[in-house]
C-alpha cells in the first residue's frame, strides 16, 4: 500500500520536497479518527491534521486544521473575504478535489482551491497530512506545505 504514488506524492516527489509516509490501520468511519491516526502513528495529535473542503459564498475552498479541534467555519470565511461557511458536500469535495473523504489531502488535488491552514501548524518542525488515500499521511515541513499549496495561515480550529 505505501508503495503506491498518490497525486500528493507524486507532487512531492516531483517536487524534490524531503517527505516520509506513515501507513496505518484506523477505521475510516471510528468515531475520534483523528486521534486514533496520531495514536496509532505514534505522534501528537497536535501534528496531524485533517483537510476539510468548505463552501465560501458558493465557492470552494480548503481548510487544514488539526484533528484536535474542529473547523470554526466564520473564522475562514473572514480570512477568504467571505460572508459564509458551510461544509461541502461529501461528493462536491471527493469531486473537486479528486479523493475520497477519510483521504483527502491538501496536496495535489485536481483543481487548485484557496487553502488556509491553521496557524499551528507553524509551533511544528513537521506536520502530518493525508497523502491522498485512506490509510497513508505524509509528514513534511509546515513551510512546504504552506507553499506546495498557495495556502494563507490564521487560526482556524475552535
Amino acid at each position: 500500500m505505501a508503495g503506491r504514488s498518490t497525486p500528493a506524492t507524486a507532487l512531492l516527489a516531483r517536487r524534490k520536497i524531503a517527505h516520509h509516509t506513515h501507513p496505518y490501520d484506523v477505521p475510516v468511519h471510528a468515531p475520534n479518527y483523528g486521534a486514533l491516526v496520531a495514536a496509532a502513528l505514534g505522534v501528537a495529535p497536535e501534528r496531524v491534521f485533517k483537510t476539510l473542503v468548505a463552501e465560501v459564498d458558493g465557492a470552494l475552498a480548503v481548510a487544514v486544521v488539526p484533528v484536535t479541534g474542529d473547523l470554526d467555519l466564520k473564522a475562514l470565511a473572514a480570512v477568504l473575504g467571505g460572508k459564509r461557511a458551510t461544509l461541502a458536500e461529501r461528493a462536491a469535495a471527493e469531486r473537486a478535489t479528486g479523493y475520497v473523504r477519510g483521504g483527502i489531502s491538501p496536496l495535489g488535488q485536481r483543481r487548485h482551491l484557496p487553502t488556509v491552514l491553521d496557524v499551528s501548524a507553524l509551533d511544528h518542525p513537521t506536520v502530518y497530512v493525508s497523502a491522498g488515500r485512506r490509510g497513508l499521511q505524509v509528514e513534511l515541513a509546515a513551510t512546504d506545505l504552506l507553499a506546495l499549496t498557495d495556502a494563507r495561515t490564521a487560526p482556524l480550529a475552535t
